[in-house]
């Protein structure tokens, strides 16, 4: 993708600003974020002349201005956290489904040629037919998983009615350089990481034979790419559509930072789900077709990781 002018909502964040470097280059880009989970030092060595910051909810923009001109929006911004979610779960409809509509309506009010929505695989819920398709009737179990949901409908509502191409992304537990630990995003691996640094054992909750189906965020920004680049529109898994137990990421882990520390086992958290996998052959329709080496991109987020430890 070159000269083109590109919106990245919540591009501060993890995936969002892993998004933007891709993008910066050769492209010019407009990032949209409050900064109230994302971080400046997440796009500081970028190429700023290319960049244009905007510091502000989306809730409170007036995002047609901002789409003129603009050829393709990548809608990261969100509000992550389940269980916070569950607590108020009105702010949560407001930033995420109210947002994500009003998201949708600029940009087909602008003339915006697709967007892409950064869905998540917590849709799916409990469900337990794996591998997961994208036809799996959505199961949520949260006021996030709800919004998701809702985004995602609102995207295939716009498509069908406004003729705006719209993609919805489900990503699975993504990891990788500039994960916040308190990610909704398979947190586990930073926890990990941390623990060891600071000489403590980590955590296991349950026997640690749960497995998840793990993406490294280079990954995760290739396929918005792809997606964005396609003529595909509608909801797609994206994963790497294979399992890891979280004892064998633990071992892994373990194996890199060279230590012998044991986790602590403890009780399962209630609603854990025990196992996801993800189909993800539907997304190969626009040539996501991820063949990464998972223990190498692991490497290197342990290296990114112990170069931020103070």
């Amino acid at each position: 993708m070159k000269d083109k002018r590109i919106v990245v909502t919540g591009g501060l964040g993890f995936i969002g600003s892993n998004l933007v470097e891709e993008l910066v280059e050769d492209n010019e880009v407009i990032i949209i974020d409050d900064i109230s989970s994302g971080k400046l030092e997440n796009i500081e060595h970028l190429k700023m002349e290319n960049l244009n910051l905007i510091k502000r909810n989306i809730t409170e923009l007036d995002l047609k201005n901002i789409f003129e001109e603009v050829d393709y929006v990548f809608h990261e911004a969100a509000l992550i956290s389940v269980p916070e979610s569950v607590l108020d779960p009105l702010t949560y409809n407001e930033v995420n489904v109210n947002g994500t509509l009003k998201v949708l309506i600029a940009a087909k009010d602008a003339g915006v040629k697709k967007v892409v929505f950064a869905s998540s695989a917590a849709v799916y819920g409990d469900n337990e037919s794996l591998p997961l398709s994208e036809d799996a009737p959505p199961r949520a179990l949260s006021p996030y998983a709800v919004n998701k949901a809702t985004g995602e409908m609102y995207c295939q509502v716009f498509t069908e009615n406004y003729d705006l191409p719209t993609v919805s992304l489900r990503y699975f537990n993504v990891f990788g350089p500039r994960q916040d630990p308190n990610s909704a995003y398979a947190a586990v691996i930073p926890n990990f990481i941390n623990a060891i640094l600071k000489g403590e054992r980590p955590v296991i909750y349950g026997d640690g034979e749960q497995s998840r189906d793990f993406i490294p965020v280079k990954q995760v920004v290739k396929a918005n790419i792809q997606a964005c680049q396609s003529n595909e529109t509608g909801v797609f898994n994206i994963a790497l559509g294979k399992s890891t137990t979280i004892n064998q990421l633990w071992d892994t882990i373990k194996e890199f930072m060279g230590t012998d520390v044991e986790p602590v086992y403890m009780e399962p958290r209630p609603g854990d789900v025990r196992h996801s996998l993800a189909d993800i052959s539907r997304a190969k329709s626009f040539g996501f077709n991820p063949e990464p080496d998972f223990k190498g991109e692991l490497g290197e987020t342990v290296e990114w990781f112990a170069s931020k430890f103070k």
